[in-house]
């Protein structure tokens, strides 16, 4: 309902011919799968709309250079600003700079640490993590029959969907039908793929013994499954998980090695993120979190989810 009020918001709001807006759109690092697909999302969407313009900058995961980005957009005058925030925990700044301009301000994706102080004039476009880890570690505990070592492999610690996921887990193994599941090792991984490898095979070469490997996103999935093939492990008998259904953990789990993963709809929370955008620009009011459902993928129905991320 949330989504579908901001749409018709921003449809009344471009049924004019002379109505237009620019947003700024600061993304954490274009490098990355999924947020590729949440970008691509935001620029194709804006693309549909007559009078809207995105001028899309890449902070290259250097919270500084955001900031700085949205200071510029700031003194360009844009009309809104979205951002994709580099760390979560450092967002009052940003925040603090657009409602001091009075521009209006969309964080997506990654919840802010300020997201219950956001003023009037913004709002938060997600999923809620607390679905994501929760669906994932379910049906691994599902496929573990509720017991066995597992391996965690966690995003960026500053950030809050690592945060929150990681908790998802401690959560799911402390409830009685996944009790018996043990963590044997927990650590991040950055959200990165070679890094993830890295860990893996570091954990590979003490000899841990797992069941499991529960990551935070599909990168840190396929980068574990990488080091477990090198190692000589039958991936397609190993259960790994992950979290986003990017194109690539498809394919991984379509060759029988990824075993779980949760749908993100990142095009979706960047259209989100947009019609909420030109919805404020134009002093609409704006629900303050807007979620888009997660949803489990696994091998028997993720036909239904090729190209979507």
């Amino acid at each position: 309902m949330k989504r579908i009020l901001i749409a018709l918001a921003a449809a009344t709001l471009l049924s004019s011919p002379a109505f237009a807006t620019k947003i700024g759109v600061s993304m954490d690092k274009f490098d990355d799968n999924f947020l590729t697909v949440l970008r691509n999302g935001m620029s194709d969407y804006a693309k549909t709309l007559p009078g809207v313009t995105l001028q899309v900058e890449d902070a290259k995961d250097d919270v500084s250079k955001q900031l700085s980005q949205v200071q510029n957009f700031i003194a360009n005058g844009v009309d809104a600003i979205i951002v994709n925030p580099v760390d979560t925990s450092a967002t009052a700044a940003i925040t603090k700079a657009a409602s001091d301009a009075g521009v209006p301000l969309v964080y997506v994706n990654r919840e802010p640490a300020d997201v219950d102080k956001l003023g009037p004039k913004a709002a938060f476009v997600a999923s809620n993590e607390a679905e994501s880890g929760t669906l994932e570690t379910k049906q691994i505990c599902k496929l573990l029959g509720g017991k066995g070592n597992i391996l965690v492999i966690e995003g960026q610690l500053s950030n809050q969907a690592a945060v929150q996921r990681t908790k998802d887990i401690h959560e799911v193994i402390s409830s009685p039908d996944c009790s018996g599941m043990k963590i044997v090792a927990e650590q991040t991984a950055t959200w990165d793929r070679t890094q993830a490898q890295n860990l893996m095979t570091n954990w590979l070469s003490k000899g841990l013994k797992f069941d499991a490997v529960v990551s935070n996103n599909d990168e840190m999935a396929i980068g574990a499954l990488q080091a477990m093939k090198a190692a000589g492990i039958d991936t397609k008998t190993a259960i790994v998980g992950g979290v986003d259904a990017t194109q690539d953990a498809l394919a991984s789990m379509k060759a029988g090695d990824l075993k779980v993963t949760v749908f993100q709809d990142a095009a979706g929370q960047g259209k989100g993120a947009v019609d909420a955008a030109l919805a404020l620009a134009a002093g609409k009011p704006v629900e303050k979190k807007v979620y888009i459902p997660f949803l489990l993928v696994t091998p028997a129905n993720m036909d239904q989810f090729m190209k979507k991320n």
